[in-house]
């Protein structure tokens, strides 16, 4: 079983298909998929506006949990019956998938399947960003946009383990759930954010998390600091504009060129922006391990919203669009 997404539109596109479970060759492994994440990039996906995704029809799904169920030649590391995560991108809601041996990363014994795979892509796309590219300290204040969502209840629960105050937007019927991960929520719906920012925080803010892209851009890097840093890792508010998937991408690469430029100018203050996406490899595979680590030890706690059968990806994909989702949706076999 797999599911299909046949062309452009809304969830009603994806079809349910019949298939083989495939072969592995050299190097491969064969999972068993047991749990996939419904991410805002299935949601781009529907619209073709996510970068570089394959032509209708393709199969959907960024990460998996699975168990390995067949061995190509020359794997090493991995044995039949072994639980494992792999990030990849499109194809991972079907039944069986064939993935590079190199690419999975071994699931703790102990840790549940679902909670496993709402920490795979959403956990190493958190810590990255909050440990790598933002370096976050204690007693630093960061702004996390969406801090409800998927990535951002993660994104604030690391922040503030690492010892900086955290404001979170959301809309106010997840304010507790905000206050309850360390934040303090600012309503995007029926406040100016950078006027509440900047009452809680005078100075600027050290990092902001901007999953948003278009014009938030502008308004969250003047709300930085000295020496701040800006993280841009999505473009969600280009969603529904009329134009190229490539054009929110080549405005937001104008806008990050005329900052560059401000730093040798001795205009920028210290300030800087960078460009962040989830990627597969060694750091991820160890990024992942952290995370699952930090987990299982009850140091980070990837919300569920719902778990869905994998039959049921268009449901998830509506509770998403309508904002209706507080932390991860999951699909289940």
């Amino acid at each position: 079983m797999e599911i299909v997404l046949t062309d452009r539109g809304g969830p009603e596109k994806l079809r349910i298909a019949d298939t083989d479970a495939p072969e592995p060759g050299r190097g491969e492994v064969r999972v068993r998929v047991l749990a996939s994440g419904v991410s805002f990039a299935e949601v781009q996906m529907l619209s073709h506006r996510y970068p570089m995704q394959p032509k209708y029809p393709f199969v959907p799904g960024y990460d998996l949990v699975g168990e390995v169920t067949s061995l190509g030649p020359d794997v090493s590391g991995v044995a039949v019956g072994d639980r494992v995560a792999a990030l990849m991108v499109t194809g991972a809601w079907r039944t069986h998938v064939v993935v590079k041996a190199g690419r999975v990363v071994p699931v703790p014994d102990g840790l549940d399947t679902g909670v496993a795979a709402a920490a795979t892509m959403n956990g190493v796309t958190a810590w990255q960003m909050v440990h790598q590219t933002a370096e976050v300290r204690p007693g630093q204040t960061v702004l996390v946009h969406g801090a409800s969502g998927g990535v951002g209840t993660l994104l604030v629960q690391l922040a503030v383990a690492a010892g900086a105050t955290v404001l979170g937007t959301a809309s106010s019927a997840k304010h507790e759930a905000v206050r309850a991960l360390g934040a303090t929520p600012i309503d995007y719906r029926t406040e100016d954010v950078a006027t509440r920012v900047l009452e809680l925080a005078p100075g600027g803010v050290d990092a902001v998390f901007d999953h948003l892209g278009g014009d938030s851009l502008q308004v969250s890097y003047d709300l930085l600091a000295d020496g701040g840093i800006l993280v841009n890792y999505g473009s969600a508010t280009t969603l529904h504009d009329n134009n190229h998937w490539l054009v929110p991408y080549l405005r937001t690469m104008r806008r990050f060129a005329s900052w560059w430029l401000a730093k040798p100018l001795g205009k920028a203050r210290g300030r800087r922006a960078s460009f962040y996406y989830v990627k597969a490899g060694p750091a991820f595979n160890h990024a992942l391990a952290e995370v699952y680590r930090l987990v299982a030890e009850g140091w980070l706690v990837p919300p569920i919203d719902k778990r869905l059968p994998m039959t049921e990806a268009a449901e998830g994909l509506r509770l998403l669009i309508a904002g209706k989702a507080t932390g991860k949706i999951v699909l289940v076999a």
